[in-house]
């Protein structure tokens, strides 16, 4: 999403769901399904709020409208994160929401 869209999307552990600076909230076409990696990493954070998601374990297979949480710009950090993966990684196991 960060580089074919243009964001200044936060991702500070490279799209592996160990963070959660790579948060958005959907506002439409959210997936059904969500990796364990996405669901665990949420839970222990705490997130339970409807419609927040980690957009490094997004797969893009329809129209989706997301607003980003974490942005580089005010964020204090030097730089947005480590290089994104091009897979979704670790490898998924998909589950329903």
């Amino acid at each position: 999403m960060v580089e074919d869209a243009g964001t200044d999307q936060l991702h500070a552990c490279g799209g592996n769901s160990r963070c959660t600076t790579c948060r958005v909230r959907f506002v439409d076409g959210e997936p059904s399904e969500i990796t364990e990696a996405e669901a665990a990493t949420l839970a222990a954070r705490g997130i339970t709020e409807s419609g927040i998601r980690l957009s490094c374990q997004i797969v893009c297979e329809h129209d989706m409208t997301v607003e980003l949480i974490s942005r580089f710009e005010g964020s204090g950090r030097k730089d947005m994160g480590s290089p994104v993966a091009d897979e979704l990684t670790p490898s998924p196991v998909w589950t329903k929401r």
